[in-house]
């Protein structure tokens, strides 16, 4: 892990967070690129709800991506960026609006492809797992 990718700098507040992670109230709490752990709080807000009260899948998803995509990017060197190929995405329980706790682990990293696992929880309970696998691409 370089000191100078999107990723610390984004941390060091020298850019700003990606617009998906502030619309979904994201936090980063903990990354640790050795162990290929990274932790972060979400709020699955009142605008999130689906008919049934509860936060919609596709939200869900977005947390999960986050997650997922985050920790490769924390791996990253300068000039690379990272794309999510494939999520697949596993709904366990409703999640209620309010704080969502997610947690991505690092499988397996190659020179071109990651492979990641999260899930996201409210309250101590899964609500959702996926698995993904990201795209490493070089800048030109």
């Amino acid at each position: 892990m370089s000191d100078d990718n999107s990723f610390n700098r984004m941390r060091r507040g020298e850019t700003a967070p990606p617009p998906v992670l502030t619309l979904l109230g994201g936090v980063i709490r903990e990354v640790d690129t050795a162990a290929g752990r990274l932790r972060t709080d979400y709020v699955g807000a009142p605008s999130f709800l689906n008919p049934a009260g509860m936060v919609q899948g596709g939200m869900l998803c977005a947390m999960l991506d986050d997650l997922c995509a985050s920790l490769v990017d924390a791996t990253l060197a300068p000039g690379e960026a990272v794309a999510t190929l494939n999520l697949n995405v596993s709904f366990l329980r409703g999640a209620r609006p309010g704080p969502l706790q997610g947690l991505s682990a690092m499988v397996r990293r190659g020179r071109d492809i990651a492979y990641v696992n999260a899930e996201l929880r409210q309250e101590g309970e899964p609500v959702a797992t996926a698995t993904a696998t990201c795209k490493i691409i070089r800048r030109v």
